[in-house]
């Protein structure tokens, strides 16, 4: 039973951040942009569309949609491998790692405002 009960918080905190961005003036990202971002922040580079579509396990194409929206919002940067350049490398962008920090207090303070003790009534003596 704690283990339905602890998905049930994961999926209301997730419900919570959620609902929190949309409220936000934040662009809408799916998922699949939000995987890519997270993996290019947090992943070691260098990054390329082979590589995020082998972490992710999904199509190329599916990473190149993504990278073309994170890119048009100024998330992430294509840069041409200046030694090969057929390749292209992904790299983080202050404005994708702002909105990322700004994701993340998110869900610490939801988290801590869901974990913590309700106030109590005191009743008259």
């Amino acid at each position: 039973m704690e283990l339905v009960r602890d998905q049930v918080e994961a999926l209301n905190l997730w419900r919570r951040v959620t609902v929190t961005t949309v409220r936000s003036d934040a662009p809408d990202l799916t998922a699949r942009q939000l995987a890519v971002l997270m993996t290019v922040r947090l992943q070691p580079a260098p990054h390329t569309v082979r590589g995020l579509a082998a972490t992710l396990n999904v199509g190329k194409p599916a990473i190149t949609r993504a990278l073309d929206t994170l890119t048009r919002l100024g998330f992430v940067q294509r840069r041409r491998d200046p030694k090969d350049g057929r390749n292209v490398f992904v790299e983080r962008t202050d404005k994708g790692d702002l909105f990322l920090d700004t994701l993340g207090q998110t869900i610490m303070a939801d988290e801590a405002a869901a974990v913590a003790p309700s106030p109590r009534l005191e009743l008259a003596s």
